[in-house]
């Protein structure tokens, strides 16, 4: 299975999915040199996105990450209201969905501050640094110490005026 964090994207913008992108790959797309190889995402939780995500990972063919094989799972909106957090494997790769990552308070706390980010498609809404930093420093794993770093060297580069970044309010990991 080879990893196409765009086609997931592309899946989930075409089913209107409302989500924040976080973790490793949304820190990649504002600079980040940390290479990543799963998509993360905060989901809305709301019912009428339960519905819309349930039938975005049904297409993606996404399965529990290291269930064993043949564990009953119903991948519906009920699921996902009853859980929280969940590991997916998919056709296009590593998926994990969060509904109130470790350090926030899920969607709309992370929704607020968001970046616009252009992955050669459809616009994705990515978690500030700041938040990625809370959300790396909540979830306490000792893996994460270096990110940190890296992430808050990042946040005082973005903090540096940069016109043409702060008039657009968009950025483009093409350059």
């Amino acid at each position: 299975m080879s990893f196409d964090p765009f086609r997931i994207v592309e899946v989930l913008a075409r089913l209107e999915v409302r989500y924040v992108l976080i973790g490793g790959l949304a820190a990649v797309t504002q600079g980040s040199p940390v290479v990543t190889n799963d998509l993360d995402i905060c989901y809305d939780r709301r019912p009428d996105n339960l519905e819309r995500l349930a039938a975005a990972l049904t297409e993606l063919q996404a399965r529990l990450r290291g269930a064993p094989e043949g564990l009953p799972f119903l991948l519906d909106a009920e699921t996902l209201r009853r859980g929280d957090c969940f590991t997916f494997s998919t056709t296009a790769g590593p998926l994990d969905v969060l509904g109130t990552p470790s350090g926030s308070t899920g969607y709309d706390d992370l929704a607020m501050r968001a970046v616009t980010v252009d992955l050669n498609g459809p616009p994705v809404m990515v978690a500030a640094v700041a938040d990625l930093i809370a959300m790396k420093r909540a979830a306490g794993h000792v893996k994460d110490h270096a990110h940190v770093l890296h992430l808050e060297a990042l946040r005082e580069e973005l903090e540096r005026p940069d016109p043409a970044v702060r008039s657009s309010g968009r950025r483009d990991i093409n350059g």
